[in-house]
């Protein structure tokens, strides 16, 4: 079998927000992610070190990044940065670079009343999922700087892991 050396698991999640507060707060007191340390800020102002390494504006300043573990296993490593030319939009899921982040929770409807009384964007009412994935629930809701996160639940499993049992 072919693939990636060594590959076992996914190890972080990282993302870019306007602010590293605002993005705390939401992480931490909505989602209820454990902040863990943070880190910078970091700049090379004489070299193209930024640009070589992150693939950003070789001027770019990473103020400050933040660690959180979320459901005691994902960790999002959260930036916050100055940079010439930086797009401030949040990329749609339709964009090139458009993404989500998918949180799994066991009761979908209490998750959803939950965030609805912290005022969080919840876009739509739950779906339930067909073909393959039938036996899933889902629906997306905002972050309040626009970024997109889902919430799952397939308590009784999908079709796809019922059919392949």
């Amino acid at each position: 079998m072919g693939g990636l050396p060594g590959l076992s698991r996914v190890d972080h999640i990282g993302f870019t927000v306007p602010d590293l507060d605002e993005a705390m707060a939401f992480l931490v007191d909505v989602l209820g992610c454990e902040y863990m340390y943070s880190l910078g800020p970091f700049r090379h102002d004489d070299d193209r070190w930024m640009s070589e390494h992150l693939n950003v504006h070789p001027r770019a300043v990473m103020e400050r990044l933040h660690f959180f573990r979320c459901g005691g296993q994902a960790i999002f490593e959260v930036f916050q940065y100055d940079a010439p030319g930086q797009h401030l939009e949040v990329p749609r899921n339709s964009d090139v670079g458009g993404h989500h982040v998918a949180l799994y929770v066991d009761d979908l409807d209490a998750a959803v009343a939950y965030l609805k009384s912290r005022r969080v964007r919840v876009l739509g009412e739950p779906t339930a999922s067909s073909g393959p994935s039938e036996g899933q629930r889902w629906v997306y809701f905002l972050a309040p700087w626009g970024m997109q996160f889902e919430l799952v639940s397939y308590p009784g499993g999908k079709a796809f892991d019922r059919a392949n049992a």
